[in-house]
């Protein structure tokens, strides 16, 4: 039985995780486990609702508002649990309570997948996807990460990105490997190959090899162009919401600063989930 790791914050609780998580670990007969980051740096209120509450600063306002943190993040502990116990899963809850980054990356170690809304902050402030908690995350994990969109679809066909790297073939493996219920999918592979080259995938005997015993009825597709404008492109001519599997954040943090990774740019331009796995 495999562990997947739900990642929540109680205050801006994201259905769309929980949704996804239920319905992999269903499917997979996982353990489910709801970590509640409940990072003591991070309230639902600012200090400006605070100097314009009644009560002031240190008075009855802030003892309200943190009241009021409490039974929200409860509120959404129980729906957890609720929507667990009603999908008849085995399951756990995790209350972490320290830094919510650091928290997350030490459950990590200890788990197979985890599931993450694309939204996630863990912070008063909306952020441009990717944000900056889901970059710590995907540069640091020691699992497998599902990035989830806002809004939960039965995954029913699955696109694997592979560009010949060693990084994308070992992406593809953490999947069939993590998720094998789901090579019951539709299963396409997809590659871009520059203008000047053929449509033959890189080590293209080894791959289809490969490929033959993990999804057996998985078919290519080859575009010619410049990957990170085809490879958008093409998935957001999708229409069944399909999963897509990639590796990602291999390079250092000096060299993301001049070349987003792959994985970046599909966050940006398109609301699909992403299952991202790289070598160390």
């Amino acid at each position: 039985m495999k562990k997947i790791v739900a990642a929540l914050d109680g205050l801006k609780y994201s259905r769309s995780t929980r949704d996804y998580a239920i319905f992999l670990a269903k499917m997979h007969k996982a353990h489910l486990v709801g970590v509640f980051l409940e990072d003591f740096t991070y309230t639902s209120y600012k200090i400006y609702d605070l100097v314009h509450a009644k009560g002031g600063l240190i008075g009855s306002a802030r003892k309200r508002l943190d009241q009021k943190d409490v039974k929200e993040r409860a509120i959404a502990r129980q729906n957890f649990e609720s929507a667990c116990q009603k999908a008849g899963l085995e399951y756990t809850v995790h209350r972490d309570r320290s830094i919510a980054i650091q928290e997350l990356l030490q459950e990590s170690i200890y788990a197979d997948l985890i599931i993450l809304d694309i939204r996630e902050t863990l912070t008063h402030y909306p952020e441009k996807a990717p944000t900056s908690f889901v970059r710590d995350l995907l540069s640091q994990a020691q699992c497998p990460v599902l990035i989830v969109p806002p809004i939960f679809k039965k995954t029913e066909k699955v696109i694997l990105l592979y560009d010949g790297s060693p990084s994308s073939v070992h992406a593809i493996k953490m999947f069939s490997y993590t998720l094998p219920a789901l090579k019951n999918c539709k299963v396409e592979i997809l590659s871009v190959r520059p203008h000047s080259e053929s449509r033959h995938i890189p080590e293209n005997k080894l791959m289809k090899e490969f490929i033959k015993r993990h999804f057996p009825n998985g078919t290519f597709t080859v575009l010619n162009g410049f990957a990170d404008l085809e490879i958008v492109k093409y998935l957001k001519m999708q229409k069944d919401a399909p999963m897509v599997v990639l590796g990602a954040y291999r390079r250092g943090m000096v060299s993301r600063w001049f070349k987003e990774s792959m994985a970046d740019t599909i966050m940006k331009e398109v609301r699909l989930p992403l299952f991202i796995a790289h070598n160390k």
